[in-house]
């Protein structure tokens, strides 16, 4: 028997940055995001007696082992450690994009081995606590320094509002009727900036201006487009959602490279300007800069000149998803 783990990457449209414990500790947090149609995939099938160890691993490296103190991939670690499972397994990893490029790959990589293993182990475990799970695991566990609405997206799936104040957590998805929300899958494009990162690396200035208050009104601002956007998205008619859309986008790009001096670079600019160019609603650098995807709002027709400028390889047209995570059960 195989079981697969499907689990979604996601892009935020507003509120990036209010998702971190130093900033919704003391002040409400929020974000407005959707999973996409891009995933994580891990494959788990059974190991045989004669196998000569209990652990196969396949993801960028190759992992054959027996004792779990030994897996060198964190999250796999760290996950059956807490889980208690210590039951061979055949893992295989797939992603649609490379990690670090800011859409959420190392969270969704978590809830979707979290839920994974709790399905091999006959536990149906719900979405709240499957996110809960895995922050805690990113959060406590591998001290990463990453937000929560990764996780939060990666389990629950779909377009909502995200809000968070201490231990407080409130998922609302946003009503967004059939026509605006043809439009939206139809004007999303990902435009690659040709560069990875980890954003545990290029997050530390932006965490210590958090916490010593140096952009506190930036994030008010960014909370304050997320109440806004979740107007646009449930009463504009669709022309005028993207239009507005587009505008609260470039207003949020604008905001956040104020929170870091390393979020953008000159050819990061020179890609949003020649986007802007080409006519784009909007747009935005996904998770914490300094690379990865930008985010475009642009009408269907310049898919074309946005891929003869950028390059087919690097535009990629998404759409939003709303299963979340999933484990697929194939029988032989």
């Amino acid at each position: 028997m195989i079981k697969i783990s499907r689990s979604p990457l996601r892009v935020s449209f507003f509120g990036g940055g209010t998702d971190y414990p130093d900033y919704f500790m003391r002040n409400q947090g929020m974000v407005v995001g959707t999973s996409i149609n891009l995933y994580i995939h891990i494959i788990a099938s059974a190991m045989e007696d004669f196998c000569e160890h209990r652990f196969r691993i396949l993801y960028s490296k190759s992992e054959n082992i027996d004792k779990i103190e030994d897996i060198q991939h964190p999250v796999i670690r760290a996950v059956l450690l807490e889980e208690n499972y210590n039951m061979p397994l055949n893992l295989s990893v797939m992603s649609d994009v490379p990690g670090g490029t800011g859409l959420g790959s190392s969270s969704a990589f978590a809830v979707g081995f979290i839920n994974l293993i709790n399905n091999l182990k006959g536990v149906n475990v719900s979405k709240y606590a499957l996110a809960k799970s895995a922050i805690n695991i990113e959060h406590n566990i591998l001290k990463e320094n990453v937000g929560i609405q990764d996780q939060i997206h990666a389990s629950f799936g779909g377009l909502s509002r995200y809000a968070f104040h201490k231990d407080d957590l409130s998922i609302n998805p946003i009503k967004v009727n059939s026509d605006c929300q043809k439009l939206l899958d139809d004007s999303m494009f990902l435009v690659y900036t040709g560069v990875t990162r980890r954003a545990t690396e290029s997050l530390d200035e932006q965490l210590r201006n958090t916490r010593e208050k140096k952009v506190e009104k930036d994030l008010s601002h960014l909370v304050e487009l997320c109440k806004q956007s979740v107007v646009v998205f449930e009463q504009a008619s669709p022309e005028k959602m993207m239009v507005e859309l587009g505008k609260m986008l470039n207003e949020a790009w604008q905001t956040k490279r104020r929170l870091s001096s390393n979020i953008t670079s000159p050819e990061i600019d020179s890609i949003y300007d020649t986007a802007k160019d080409i006519g784009v609603h909007g747009g935005k650098l996904c998770g914490a800069g300094a690379g990865g995807f930008f985010l475009f709002l642009a009408p269907g027709h310049l898919h074309q000149k946005l891929s003869e400028r950028f390059g087919t390889g690097n535009v990629v047209k998404i759409s939003t998803e709303n299963k979340g995570a999933q484990v697929i059960e194939l029988k032989n």
